[in-house]
This record gives structure tokens, sequence and C-alpha cells, in this order.
């Protein structure tokens, strides 16, 4: 259903509003340089800090300047299921082809409590869903097995895995098999999560290199493994200046160096240090995008 390389797209901010303008160039921008899908409204896109006229609005504009050359998949997770409830049907109305719901942030649900939370979603909405795990965040972990349960509703349809576990994707391939569609949340891993049953990847990178994540996304696909290990090796110190501080502070600084929006950050987030903003002009001098 989804696979490849797919952004977890920055949301533009001028004069502490959304930059229309600049979302919309990249948004086209993105398809353009063979993104294989988008996500709007993701923790990249500070979905925490956007109002939720913001968050229905960027939805939307995503999707109206797509044009279903590729998917959308809207963020719609919230830690109050009424609230997820609210932003998926909104998602639906815009016509996005699936939303991502992070697991209850803060809440610390038990594993019944997050069977409940999305089947109350999916029954709610026919829209595809994909499943956000990420403890690193979220403070919870979806077991395999949960996700097992809950991959048994017709529109549960894959996850986005940002737990940096690579036994998990074989795991839950054996438990659900291969329409379960399994999408990475860490870029530095990328490969080793499509070798272990992936088949792609939610990415912070490609706001930046869309084209050599694409790229690198699309050999794997080919079989053509020395292309897509040559792109891994460009990418891995990108992926790492990515992470210099927290997202998206750093890969929203880096699209600023492209010219593709301002740097800006909402609070609680810091602007960058300036060592950081040195590593991350070094990394992507070395990965070409620089001159």
């Amino acid at each position: 259903m989804f696979r490849g390389s797919i952004p977890a797209l920055i949301t533009p901010f001028k004069n502490g509003k959304v930059d229309e303008k600049a979302f919309q160039e990249f948004v086209n921008w993105q398809i353009e340089q063979g993104s294989h899908g988008l996500v709007p409204c993701g923790t990249t896109g500070e979905s925490p800090t956007l109002s939720h006229d913001e968050h229905k609005r960027v939805v939307e504009m995503c999707v109206e300047v797509a044009k279903g050359r590729v998917p959308v998949i809207a963020g719609a997770g919230s830690n109050s299921t009424a609230e997820a409830i609210q932003l998926t049907q909104h998602a639906k109305k815009a016509g996005a082809d699936a939303v991502l719901i992070v697991t209850p942030y803060y809440n610390k649900p038990t594993q019944e409590g997050l069977v409940l939370h999305y089947l109350a979603i999916a029954n709610a909405v026919d829209i595809p869903i994909v499943i956000y795990n990420i403890p690193g965040r979220s403070v919870i972990d979806m077991t395999v097995e949960t996700m097992a349960k809950l991959a048994e509703h017709e529109n549960i349809v894959g996850v986005k895995d940002a737990t940096n576990d690579l036994a998990r994707p074989q795991r839950l391939l054996q438990l659900v098999g291969p329409k379960f569609c399994q999408l990475s949340g860490e870029d530095g891993t990328a490969i080793a999560h499509l070798a272990q049953g992936g088949v792609g990847c939610i990415s912070v990178t490609a706001n930046v290199a869309p084209h050599l994540c694409a790229q690198l996304q699309d050999a794997w696909h080919l079989g053509t493994y020395e292309d897509a290990f040559r792109l891994r090796d460009i990418l891995s110190p990108l992926h790492d200046a990515m992470f210099v501080e927290t997202n998206p502070a750093p890969v929203k600084f880096a699209a600023s160096l492209l010219g593709k929006c301002q740097p800006d950050v909402r609070l609680p987030l810091a602007p960058l240090k300036i060592k950081s903003k040195a590593r991350i002009e070094e990394a992507m001098r070395a990965a070409g995008l620089l001159n």
C-alpha cells in the first residue's frame, strides 16, 4: 500500500504563522524530487504546537498540492481518543489517503488501552491507519503481539516503527504477513529495516535530501544493492546531523540553507547552537546538497 521514501514534512513558519506559500512549494518540490509519499503534521511538522485550525489547513494544503500524485498520510494522533477521531475525520474529509496515529503520549495506557484506543478510531472512521510506535517520545511501547492483534482490523494497515529494534520487523512479519505495511521511522537504519521485512521509511532526512532518499529506496526494491549501500554511506553523516539537537530544529535549519523556508521553530524548541549549525552545513556539503 505504501512504500519507499516518505518524508515527515516540516511545517514552515514565518513571523510566527504557518508559511503557506513555502509549505505548498515544499510539497511540490518533494514530489518532483521523487518522494513516494508525504506525511504532514507529524512530529517533524511540529504538530504539538499547531492549533487545530493550523493542523487542518496544513493537511488540506498537502492534499491539494499532491493532487493524487503520491499518497498523503496525515498525522492525526493525540493522547485524547476523541481528539484523534476528530482529526482523523477531518483528514478523510480533506482527501488524505491514510492517517498516522501515534501511541498516546503522557497517559501511559496499558496494552489493552492501546487496543481500545486504536479500535475506537478505526471503527469511527473508514480510512487506512498507520500506527506510529515511538517509545522515545511517547514513553509507552506497543508490543508486537498487540500490533498483530490490531492488524486484524481491516482499517489498520501498517506501522511506522521508531523503536530502532531491528528484530521487530521480522517478528511482526511472521505474525501478520507481508500485507501489513512496515515503515521505518529511523533514517539511520532504513536499509537494515528493509532487510528485515520493511518496505520503506517515513523520513526526517528526506526533507532536505529527497532525491537521494528516494533513490536509496528504489535501489533496494530494484535489487541494485550496491547502489543502495553507496547511497546509505553518503546519507549516514547527514542522518546523524539531523539529530544533533531535538528534531525538527536541525532539519528546518538545513532546509533554510536550501532556501526552502525560514529556520524558525516554535517554543519549547530552541534555536540551534552555532556548533550544531556548522555540523549540519558540513554534512550537507559532504552529501553534495550545498556547493
